[in-house]
């Protein structure tokens, strides 16, 4: 069984550990724990691992937010991985921080790499982990707010959030989205 799981992100050092980067560093944080390494292929950094005869494949598309679709349907077409079995990870202001959300599918609610996603796919019909990162800016100020760093207190609570991502990514190649939801959803 294969799985594609998509971190997304923006690639820069100007980037890094920012709030709109998530789902990069969740999955940085899953290679880590496995002694994996990415690989800059084509479009995305990709590596693969394995989890109980679970392969998942793994990529932080190299496009920038706004064309993450473009790398993701480029490696589930390179990879033949059904559209029921791809999981993206992405932030969500929608969500206090410290709320980890797997849904089916669902609208972008204006996410702009999810609108992409969207765009290309023709469907919405995708799995999703939300990763909550608040909504505490001024009126106007969303996008200095994700591509700001999190604050000292929030940087405390982001490692236990980014295991509990892993351990969400892990259950839904084993039992699916909907068992994972029932398990993790609260």
């Amino acid at each position: 069984m294969k799985y594609l799981i998509v971190g997304l992100g923006n690639i820069g050092p100007e980037y890094t550990d920012t709030r709109h980067n998530i789902g990069f560093m969740v999955l940085d944080e899953l290679v880590k724990q496995e002694s994996a390494k990415f690989y800059n292929m084509k479009l995305a950094y990709y590596t693969e691992v394995s989890y109980k005869a679970r392969t998942l494949h793994l990529i932080k598309p190299t496009t920038y937010m706004n064309l993450s679709g473009k790398a993701l349907n480029h490696w589930i077409k390179e990879l033949k991985i059904p559209v029921e079995n791809v999981l993206v990870i992405v932030d969500d202001l929608a969500l206090p921080l410290g709320t980890l959300r797997l849904k089916p599918k669902g609208s972008a609610a204006g996410h702009n790499g999810l609108k992409h996603i969207e765009l290309t796919l023709g469907s919405n019909e995708y799995a999703r982990l939300r990763f909550g990162i608040g909504d505490n800016f001024p009126k106007g100020r969303q996008i200095d707010y994700v591509l700001s760093g999190f604050d000292k207190e929030e940087q405390l609570e982001l490692p236990a959030l980014i295991d509990r991502s892993i351990e969400m990514i892990k259950s839904f190649a084993m039992v699916g989205t909907e068992l994972t939801m029932t398990r993790f959803n609260k």
